[in-house]
């Protein structure tokens, strides 16, 4: 019983090891993206911190929005997911999109969903 285990074992084990993982470009944006939008809105951090992350992640950001752009592969695939990320330029491309408009990057996601920054300031915290 136990040789049959290890060997079963060992195949799995050579199985797992010849799998590649593939991410491809956007994938990878998309999930810094995300991450980013989640320090946008992280209660934990201070501003000093939250500005100094963002500063990092800003960085990152724009590199995978490069790699993305000049993707050959993404020409002509017609996916639902490469289509709204290229219909959707300013959300998708944040880094981009909020140096080309001259906003911070909170701003700019903030505005593409028809928030300001006042309207933000303006609120606060009650029970319904």
């Amino acid at each position: 019983m136990k040789p049959k285990l290890m060997i079963f074992a060992g195949a799995a084990l050579m199985a797992l090891a010849t799998t590649t993982a593939h991410a491809d470009t956007l994938e990878n944006l998309e999930r810094e993206r995300s991450v980013t939008i989640r320090t946008f809105f992280d209660a934990s951090l201070t501003t000093d911190q939250r500005q100094a992350k963002l500063d990092s992640q800003r960085r990152r950001l724009v590199d995978l929005e490069r790699m993305v752009m000049r993707d050959k592969s993404l020409r002509g695939k017609n996916t639902k997911t490469v289509r709204i990320a290229f219909k959707n330029y300013d959300v998708t491309f944040l880094g981009h999109a909020s140096a080309e408009k001259g906003h911070t990057m909170v701003d700019h996601w903030l505005m593409q969903f028809g928030v300001s920054t006042d309207d933000l300031m303006s609120t606060r915290v009650g029970r319904r």
